[in-house]
Protein backbone atom coordinates (compact mmCIF):
# COMPACT_ATOMS: atom_id res chain seq x y z
CA UNK A 1 0.00 0.00 0.00
CA UNK A 2 1.44 3.38 -0.94
CA UNK A 3 2.51 5.51 2.06
CA UNK A 4 0.02 8.28 1.30
CA UNK A 5 -2.88 5.83 1.18
CA UNK A 6 -1.78 4.31 4.49
CA UNK A 7 -1.66 7.76 6.10
CA UNK A 8 -5.13 8.57 4.72
CA UNK A 9 -6.58 5.35 6.19
CA UNK A 10 -4.93 6.03 9.56
CA UNK A 11 -6.42 9.53 9.63
CA UNK A 12 -9.86 8.18 8.73
CA UNK A 13 -9.72 5.61 11.52
CA UNK A 14 -8.57 8.27 13.97
CA UNK A 15 -11.46 10.56 13.04
CA UNK A 16 -13.94 7.68 13.28
CA UNK A 17 -12.65 6.92 16.73
CA UNK A 18 -13.06 10.53 17.75
CA UNK A 19 -16.58 10.83 16.34
CA UNK A 20 -18.44 9.44 19.40
CA UNK A 21 -16.40 11.75 21.62
CA UNK A 22 -17.18 14.76 19.44
CA UNK A 23 -20.88 13.88 19.34
CA UNK A 24 -20.87 13.47 23.12
CA UNK A 25 -19.23 16.86 23.57
CA UNK A 26 -21.79 18.47 21.24
CA UNK A 27 -24.72 16.93 23.11
CA UNK A 28 -23.24 18.04 26.42
CA UNK A 29 -22.84 21.59 25.11
CA UNK A 30 -26.40 21.60 23.76
CA UNK A 31 -27.73 20.32 27.09
CA UNK A 32 -25.83 23.05 28.91
CA UNK A 33 -27.28 25.67 26.56
CA UNK A 34 -30.81 24.25 27.02
CA UNK A 35 -30.38 24.38 30.78
CA UNK A 36 -29.54 28.07 30.68
CA UNK A 37 -32.50 30.13 31.99
CA UNK A 38 -34.33 32.41 29.62
CA UNK A 39 -33.80 36.08 30.40
CA UNK A 40 -36.91 38.29 30.44
CA UNK A 41 -36.51 42.04 30.88
CA UNK A 42 -39.38 43.39 32.98
CA UNK A 43 -40.16 47.11 32.95
CA UNK A 44 -38.50 48.63 36.01
CA UNK A 45 -41.72 49.95 37.55
CA UNK A 46 -43.21 46.46 37.44
CA UNK A 47 -39.96 44.87 38.59
CA UNK A 48 -39.88 47.19 41.61
CA UNK A 49 -43.55 46.54 42.42
CA UNK A 50 -43.61 43.40 44.62
CA UNK A 51 -47.10 42.37 43.45
CA UNK A 52 -46.41 42.50 39.71
CA UNK A 53 -42.96 40.98 40.11
CA UNK A 54 -44.51 38.11 42.07
CA UNK A 55 -47.24 37.58 39.47
CA UNK A 56 -44.82 37.30 36.55
CA UNK A 57 -42.74 34.82 38.55
CA UNK A 58 -45.91 32.87 39.35
CA UNK A 59 -46.83 32.61 35.64
CA UNK A 60 -43.31 31.45 34.72
CA UNK A 61 -43.13 28.95 37.57
CA UNK A 62 -46.38 27.41 36.31
CA UNK A 63 -44.83 26.72 32.87
CA UNK A 64 -41.66 24.69 33.44
CA UNK A 65 -41.91 23.15 29.98
CA UNK A 66 -40.70 26.48 28.57
CA UNK A 67 -37.48 26.17 30.56
CA UNK A 68 -35.95 28.14 33.39
CA UNK A 69 -36.24 31.89 33.63
CA UNK A 70 -34.52 34.93 35.04
CA UNK A 71 -36.23 38.31 35.47
CA UNK A 72 -34.07 41.36 34.75
CA UNK A 73 -34.90 44.94 35.72
CA UNK A 74 -35.16 47.26 32.73
CA UNK A 75 -33.62 50.68 32.48
CA UNK A 76 -35.78 53.45 33.93
CA UNK A 77 -37.88 54.07 30.84
CA UNK A 78 -41.00 56.24 30.78
CA UNK A 79 -44.27 54.46 30.04
CA UNK A 80 -44.44 56.02 26.59
CA UNK A 81 -40.89 54.90 25.80
CA UNK A 82 -41.41 51.35 27.04
CA UNK A 83 -44.50 50.96 24.84
CA UNK A 84 -42.61 52.26 21.80
CA UNK A 85 -39.75 49.84 22.52
CA UNK A 86 -42.14 46.89 22.69
CA UNK A 87 -43.97 47.97 19.54
CA UNK A 88 -40.66 47.95 17.67
CA UNK A 89 -40.43 44.15 18.08
CA UNK A 90 -36.63 44.08 18.37
CA UNK A 91 -36.01 45.97 21.59
CA UNK A 92 -33.07 44.96 23.74
CA UNK A 93 -34.38 47.13 26.57
CA UNK A 94 -37.65 45.47 27.63
CA UNK A 95 -39.66 42.28 27.04
CA UNK A 96 -42.67 42.60 29.37
CA UNK A 97 -44.63 45.53 30.77
CA UNK A 98 -47.79 45.71 32.84
CA UNK A 99 -49.90 48.76 31.98
CA UNK A 100 -53.57 49.64 31.74
CA UNK A 101 -55.12 48.58 28.47
CA UNK A 102 -56.49 50.66 25.62
CA UNK A 103 -57.55 49.90 22.03
CA UNK A 104 -54.30 51.41 20.74
CA UNK A 105 -52.17 49.27 23.02
CA UNK A 106 -54.07 46.10 22.17
CA UNK A 107 -53.53 46.85 18.46
CA UNK A 108 -49.85 47.82 18.65
CA UNK A 109 -48.75 45.14 21.14
CA UNK A 110 -49.66 41.62 22.21
CA UNK A 111 -51.77 41.67 25.38
CA UNK A 112 -52.20 38.84 27.86
CA UNK A 113 -55.89 39.62 28.51
CA UNK A 114 -56.10 38.67 32.18
CA UNK A 115 -56.35 41.61 34.65
CA UNK A 116 -53.15 41.27 36.67
CA UNK A 117 -54.61 42.71 39.87
CA UNK A 118 -58.11 41.34 39.50
CA UNK A 119 -59.20 44.67 38.01
CA UNK A 120 -58.26 46.86 40.95
CA UNK A 121 -56.29 49.42 38.93
CA UNK A 122 -59.48 51.15 37.81
CA UNK A 123 -60.40 51.87 41.43
CA UNK A 124 -58.52 54.98 42.46
CA UNK A 125 -57.90 56.93 45.62
CA UNK A 126 -56.21 60.31 45.94
CA UNK A 127 -52.72 60.92 47.25
CA UNK A 128 -52.86 64.43 48.70
CA UNK A 129 -51.04 66.94 50.85
CA UNK A 130 -52.42 66.81 54.41
CA UNK A 131 -53.30 70.50 54.33
CA UNK A 132 -55.55 69.89 51.30
CA UNK A 133 -57.72 67.23 52.93
CA UNK A 134 -60.40 69.80 53.76
CA UNK A 135 -60.94 70.46 50.04
CA UNK A 136 -62.37 66.93 49.73
CA UNK A 137 -64.79 67.07 52.67
CA UNK A 138 -68.37 66.48 51.59
CA UNK A 139 -67.67 65.54 47.96
CA UNK A 140 -70.33 63.09 46.77
CA UNK A 141 -70.30 63.28 42.96
CA UNK A 142 -68.28 64.39 39.98
CA UNK A 143 -69.92 67.82 39.91
CA UNK A 144 -68.38 68.45 43.33
CA UNK A 145 -64.95 67.77 41.83
CA UNK A 146 -65.67 70.45 39.25
CA UNK A 147 -66.95 73.01 41.74
CA UNK A 148 -64.02 72.48 44.14
CA UNK A 149 -61.54 72.89 41.26
CA UNK A 150 -59.92 69.55 42.08
CA UNK A 151 -57.11 68.94 39.58
CA UNK A 152 -55.85 65.39 39.15
CA UNK A 153 -52.25 64.54 38.30
CA UNK A 154 -51.57 61.71 35.83
CA UNK A 155 -48.97 60.48 33.38
CA UNK A 156 -49.14 62.00 29.91
CA UNK A 157 -49.20 58.55 28.28
CA UNK A 158 -51.51 56.82 30.76
CA UNK A 159 -54.98 55.69 29.62
CA UNK A 160 -56.39 57.35 32.77
CA UNK A 161 -55.72 60.76 31.28
CA UNK A 162 -58.21 60.59 28.36
CA UNK A 163 -60.70 58.81 30.65
CA UNK A 164 -60.62 61.62 33.19
CA UNK A 165 -60.66 64.32 30.50
CA UNK A 166 -63.63 62.72 28.74
CA UNK A 167 -65.49 62.95 32.06
CA UNK A 168 -64.72 66.67 32.34
CA UNK A 169 -62.06 66.38 35.05
CA UNK A 170 -59.15 68.84 35.03
CA UNK A 171 -55.93 66.83 34.48
CA UNK A 172 -52.30 67.93 34.86
CA UNK A 173 -49.77 65.60 33.24
CA UNK A 174 -46.09 64.78 33.01
CA UNK A 175 -44.24 62.12 31.03
CA UNK A 176 -42.28 60.86 34.07
CA UNK A 177 -44.06 59.02 36.86
CA UNK A 178 -41.52 60.05 39.50
CA UNK A 179 -41.89 63.76 38.70
CA UNK A 180 -45.62 63.66 39.51
CA UNK A 181 -44.89 63.18 43.22
CA UNK A 182 -42.88 66.41 43.26
CA UNK A 183 -45.58 68.20 41.30
CA UNK A 184 -48.12 67.24 43.96
CA UNK A 185 -45.73 68.40 46.69
CA UNK A 186 -45.43 71.71 44.80
CA UNK A 187 -49.23 72.10 44.57
CA UNK A 188 -49.46 71.78 40.80
CA UNK A 189 -52.58 69.67 41.40
CA UNK A 190 -54.62 68.50 44.39
CA UNK A 191 -55.04 64.74 43.78
CA UNK A 192 -52.58 62.20 42.44
CA UNK A 193 -55.07 59.43 41.59
CA UNK A 194 -53.50 56.06 42.33
CA UNK A 195 -54.80 52.50 41.95
CA UNK A 196 -55.79 50.77 45.17
CA UNK A 197 -53.46 47.94 44.16
CA UNK A 198 -50.43 50.25 44.10
CA UNK A 199 -50.94 53.20 46.47
CA UNK A 200 -49.81 51.57 49.74
CA UNK A 201 -46.60 50.42 48.07
CA UNK A 202 -46.05 53.92 46.68
CA UNK A 203 -46.43 55.57 50.09
CA UNK A 204 -43.12 53.93 51.00
CA UNK A 205 -41.27 55.89 48.32
CA UNK A 206 -38.92 58.64 49.48
CA UNK A 207 -40.60 61.18 47.21
CA UNK A 208 -44.00 60.37 48.78
CA UNK A 209 -42.94 61.43 52.28
CA UNK A 210 -45.50 63.74 53.84
CA UNK A 211 -48.29 62.67 51.48
CA UNK A 212 -51.42 60.92 52.74
CA UNK A 213 -54.31 58.97 51.24
CA UNK A 214 -57.56 60.95 51.15
CA UNK A 215 -59.98 58.82 53.24
CA UNK A 216 -63.48 59.38 51.79
CA UNK A 217 -63.50 59.02 47.99
CA UNK A 218 -63.11 56.17 45.52
CA UNK A 219 -62.91 56.99 41.81
CA UNK A 220 -64.10 53.99 39.79
CA UNK A 221 -63.77 53.47 36.07
CA UNK A 222 -63.46 50.32 33.96
CA UNK A 223 -59.77 49.92 33.11
CA UNK A 224 -58.24 46.44 33.11
CA UNK A 225 -54.48 46.19 33.48
CA UNK A 226 -52.70 43.55 31.38
CA UNK A 227 -49.22 42.24 30.76
CA UNK A 228 -48.02 43.27 27.30
CA UNK A 229 -45.21 41.95 25.10
CA UNK A 230 -43.95 42.77 21.62
CA UNK A 231 -46.30 41.96 18.71
CA UNK A 232 -44.08 39.15 17.41
CA UNK A 233 -43.13 37.70 20.80
CA UNK A 234 -45.73 34.93 20.70
CA UNK A 235 -43.76 32.52 22.88
CA UNK A 236 -43.57 34.89 25.86
CA UNK A 237 -47.26 35.79 25.44
CA UNK A 238 -48.23 32.10 25.33
CA UNK A 239 -46.11 31.30 28.37
CA UNK A 240 -47.56 34.14 30.44
CA UNK A 241 -51.16 33.38 29.48
CA UNK A 242 -50.81 29.65 30.07
CA UNK A 243 -49.13 30.27 33.43
CA UNK A 244 -51.84 32.67 34.57
CA UNK A 245 -54.62 30.33 33.42
CA UNK A 246 -53.05 27.47 35.36
CA UNK A 247 -52.75 29.72 38.41
CA UNK A 248 -56.44 30.66 38.12
CA UNK A 249 -57.48 27.03 37.79
CA UNK A 250 -55.46 25.75 40.75
CA UNK A 251 -56.38 28.65 43.07
CA UNK A 252 -52.91 30.16 43.33
CA UNK A 253 -54.00 33.31 41.45
CA UNK A 254 -56.72 33.99 44.04
CA UNK A 255 -54.19 33.37 46.80
CA UNK A 256 -51.82 35.81 45.09
CA UNK A 257 -54.51 38.53 44.95
CA UNK A 258 -55.36 38.14 48.60
CA UNK A 259 -51.74 38.09 49.72
CA UNK A 260 -50.70 41.02 47.53
CA UNK A 261 -53.69 43.33 47.93
CA UNK A 262 -55.84 42.14 50.83
CA UNK A 263 -54.11 44.25 53.47
CA UNK A 264 -54.12 47.38 51.29
CA UNK A 265 -57.81 47.01 50.46
CA UNK A 266 -58.64 46.56 54.15
CA UNK A 267 -56.55 49.58 55.22
CA UNK A 268 -58.17 51.80 52.58
CA UNK A 269 -61.67 51.09 53.96
CA UNK A 270 -63.14 50.85 50.48
CA UNK A 271 -66.57 49.74 51.67
CA UNK A 272 -66.96 53.01 53.56
CA UNK A 273 -65.95 55.35 50.74
CA UNK A 274 -68.13 57.39 48.42
CA UNK A 275 -67.83 55.90 44.93
CA UNK A 276 -67.68 58.31 41.98
CA UNK A 277 -68.19 56.25 38.83
CA UNK A 278 -66.67 57.50 35.58
CA UNK A 279 -67.21 56.26 32.02
CA UNK A 280 -64.38 54.84 29.95
CA UNK A 281 -65.16 55.20 26.25
CA UNK A 282 -61.67 54.02 25.30
CA UNK A 283 -61.97 50.22 25.56
CA UNK A 284 -62.25 47.43 23.02
CA UNK A 285 -65.42 45.36 23.18
CA UNK A 286 -63.63 42.45 24.87
CA UNK A 287 -61.88 44.59 27.47
CA UNK A 288 -65.12 46.51 28.07
CA UNK A 289 -66.84 43.23 28.93
CA UNK A 290 -64.01 42.29 31.33
CA UNK A 291 -64.16 45.73 32.94
CA UNK A 292 -67.95 45.68 33.41
CA UNK A 293 -67.72 42.35 35.20
CA UNK A 294 -65.07 43.82 37.50
CA UNK A 295 -67.27 46.81 38.37
CA UNK A 296 -70.33 44.62 38.91
CA UNK A 297 -68.39 42.41 41.32
CA UNK A 298 -66.65 45.20 43.25
CA UNK A 299 -68.37 44.55 46.57
CA UNK A 300 -67.83 40.78 46.39
CA UNK A 301 -64.19 41.31 45.39
CA UNK A 302 -63.59 43.62 48.36
CA UNK A 303 -65.21 41.13 50.72
CA UNK A 304 -62.98 38.34 49.43
CA UNK A 305 -59.76 40.34 49.66
CA UNK A 306 -60.51 41.54 53.18
CA UNK A 307 -61.67 38.14 54.42
CA UNK A 308 -65.32 39.15 54.89
CA UNK A 309 -66.83 36.14 53.14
Amino acid sequence: MPPLARIHRLKSRSLLGLLPILIGLQLTAESAIAAEPNDYILWYRNYDNPAIHTLVELAFNKTPEYGGFRLIRSEELSQGRVLRELAGNNSELVDIANVATSPERETALTPVPIPVDGGLLGFRVCLVLPENLRKFHGITNIEDLYSRNIRIGQGAHWPDTPILKSNGVSVITHTRYEILFGMLQNRRFECFARGISEVMFELERDDAKGLVVEPTLLLAYPMPSYLFVAPADHETAHRLQLGLERAINDGSFAAYLKHSFGESVARLNLNRRTVISLDNPHLTEDSGYVARRILDNLERRIDYLTGNH
